[in-house]
């Protein structure tokens, strides 16, 4: 019998995580969580942990399994994944994958390109760059140097301009040269699931979410991760603009604005990654959960 793996992706806030729990109860599996923010028990409110409640009803597998002061890497997240889908499919041959990382849900469907290990000191000097020059620097930089991955790439995300340069100046080879490599062969069949919506109801759902966090407490948690701020599992949406507030540099009002603002540039970054993706099949968020498992029970038995 085959395994199968259900992706759902889809922007942020847009309901990944209610019709994942549909999913695996109506297949009787588990869950497989592929969203890093997710990944740090330290922060609860501000990366939208799943509910006590939801938690309860399936098993949930990394979510809040490191500490932000651990260093873990998507490599890590591959390994430990692929083990742990190994053991799900001894007991079911259906598992469910849902998060709004698309690097690390592609490390699990395709697995990850294998690059060589560079000089730790470029990406030291790349992160001054971009603190002192800014995001422009770097997109120059890698048009420069790579000028087909700039287009593919999300030239708006440092984290992703940085991966590509320091490559690309460690070895003297462009960062797509290594794109191309042939990927790991998987055990099982992913199923790809997309839940979309209009661009209005998205940024009205996120901005929803964050007024929700912050009645629930986003700035104390806040508070309590100041200290080590500049951790990088902290540079992120709902974290870093509270620390400017913290910092005295903006006002309250000005960092939950940035935080919607922000979390909605996120969610579109989201939605270009998977829209390349051909293989996803798009349902309304609202879709009738009905429908979606109806077309679930047709792909495992074609």
């Amino acid at each position: 019998m085959d395994n199968f793996l259900i992706n759902i992706v889809g922007p942020t806030a847009i309901g990944k995580t209610s019709l994942a729990i549909a999913v695996a109860k109506h297949f009787n599996t588990e869950i497989l969580s592929a969203d890093s923010r997710q990944f740090y028990e330290e922060m609860s409110i501000g990366t939208a942990v799943p509910e006590k409640e939801e938690l309860d009803e399936v098993p949930h597998h990394f979510i809040q399994h490191i500490s932000v002061e651990e260093k873990y890497t998507v490599g890590d997240f591959e390994r430990e994944a692929i083990q742990k889908l190994e053991e799900l499919f001894e007991r079911s041959n259906v598992a469910v994958l849902v998060g709004g990382s698309g690097l690390y849900t592609k490390a699990i469907t395709d697995g990850l390109d294998d690059f060589p290990e560079v000089d730790p000191g470029i990406r030291k000097n790349l992160m001054e760059h971009l603190e002192n020059d800014g995001i422009d620097w770097l997109q120059q930089r890698l048009f420069a140097l790579d000028p087909d991955y700039y287009k593919q790439a999300d030239v708006q995300n440092p984290h992703r301009l940085i991966r590509a340069l320091e490559i690309c100046i460690g070895t003297g080879e462009t960062f797509t040269s290594f794109l191309k490599q042939e990927k790991p062969r998987r055990n099982f069949k992913t199923i790809h699931l997309g839940l979309k919506a209009e661009r209005k109801v998205i940024y009205d759902r996120i901005n929803q979410r964050v007024d929700i966090m912050m009645q629930k407490g986003l700035l104390d948690e806040a508070r309590i991760l100041y200290p080590v701020r500049k951790l990088n599992a902290l540079n992120t949406v709902g974290y870093k603009e509270l620390f400017l507030y913290l910092d005295g540099e903006i006002s309250l009002e000005t960092a939950i604005s940035e935080i919607k603002k922000n979390t909605r540039r996120f969610a579109k970054r989201q939605l270009t990654w998977s829209r390349k993706d051909e293989r996803i099949k798009w349902f309304e968020f609202d879709e009738d959960r009905a429908i979606i498992l109806e077309y679930l029970d047709e792909q495992l038995s074609a």
